[in-house]
């Protein structure tokens, strides 16, 4: 378990759960004040649980809570509010979130994906609410990352925008004439799952099933399955010039660029903000390139748009969870 904390104020702290495919983190702050992000008092994070009962994710975010609070001095049931971000997609059983994401869900692709268990969904708003009470907001992490985006970093202001993590997996939060979009379940944005291109040979396999969809081509979770190396490895090859790497690297940015221009295409956007731990450990490199790609495309749509690292920088995804208890989103 990783921790970093200092001391930290009793009253009026807030919890985010930041649940993610590779990591859950649960930070503790105080609230916002002004236009300034509140300063995280306290974060505990560990790799995300995919192995045990059908409620273990929910029982490893109590755990983490329970940690967070012990740095403080202060019981769980002291907190003002908890806000949990988490990756998706959603699915509801008896009117409740639970987590069908094909990260953490091994039973969603078979055992091809080997991720230790065979569920297809498990249950968060259910367990989380019955221990916490109604102090629980639940969102998808993209859509949380956007509203934190809009509240204190890079799309502050901005009324036709989006917020896009190129990270493990691929997650998309909208908003357009000022109005984040949820959907029915909260899955608007999903467009990850959808599809860009036909590559020569069989289509890679997703987790949710899918073949071929944005995620099986460039997310960080199948890049060793499709090409042979890990993420890391590969960026880091083309930031030292290897030719075959940047090649690559152009390949991937290119099945991206047109993503984005898909999105713009069809909402208008003004301005996207890029976040994910594979974007912004490469910010240097892949920015770049993406704006380049998306300059390719019909300039009667895309002129003026703009591509900008997330101004949260790798808390974005803690202060996504933060920012569901701001209101006024």
């Amino acid at each position: 378990m990783q921790q970093s904390s200092p001391s930290a104020a009793r009253s009026g702290l807030r919890a985010g759960v930041d649940i993610g495919g590779t990591k859950v983190a649960v930070s503790l702050a105080g609230p916002a004040d002004g236009d300034a992000p509140p300063p995280l008092l306290v974060r505990v994070s560990e790799p995300t649980v995919k192995t045990g009962a059908f409620d273990a994710l929910a029982r490893q975010v109590l755990r983490l809570l329970d940690a967070a609070c012990a740095r403080c001095g202060q019981a769980r049931d002291e907190l003002a509010g908890i806000g949990v971000s988490a990756c998706g997609p959603f699915v509801r059983q008896r009117g409740m979130i639970e987590l069908a994401n094909p990260n953490i869900c091994g039973g969603l692709a078979g055992a091809v994906r080997d991720l230790g268990n065979d569920w297809t969904h498990v249950p968060l708003q259910a367990p989380l609410a019955e221990a916490l009470g109604a102090r629980v907001f639940i969102a998808n992490d993209a859509v949380a990352a956007l509203q934190a985006e809009r509240r204190w970093g890079a799309l502050r202001g901005v009324a036709h925008c989006a917020y896009v993590t190129w990270s493990t997996g691929i997650g998309v939060g909208l908003c357009v004439d000022g109005r984040v979009l949820f959907g029915k379940n909260g899955n608007a944005g999903h467009a990850g799952h959808s599809y860009v291109a036909d590559l020569p040979g069989e289509p890679p396999l997703c987790g949710c099933g899918n073949r071929g969809d944005v995620e099986s081509l460039i997310g960080g979770a199948s890049m060793p399955r499709r090409l042979g190396i890990d993420a890391p490895t590969l960026l880091r090859a083309a930031q030292d010039g290897d030719a075959a790497a940047t090649a690559q690297v152009q390949a991937l940015c290119a099945l991206m660029g047109r993503l984005l221009y898909n999105l713009v295409a069809t909402l208008d956007l003004q301005r996207i903000s890029l976040g994910g731990a594979l974007l912004l450990h490469h910010e240097a490199l892949l920015l770049p390139l993406l704006r380049s790609e998306l300059a390719r495309h019909f300039a009667a749509l895309t002129d003026g748009v703009e591509l900008v690292g997330a101004g949260l920088g790798l808390q974005v995804g803690d202060y996504g969870a933060l920012a569901l208890l701001e209101g006024g989103s």
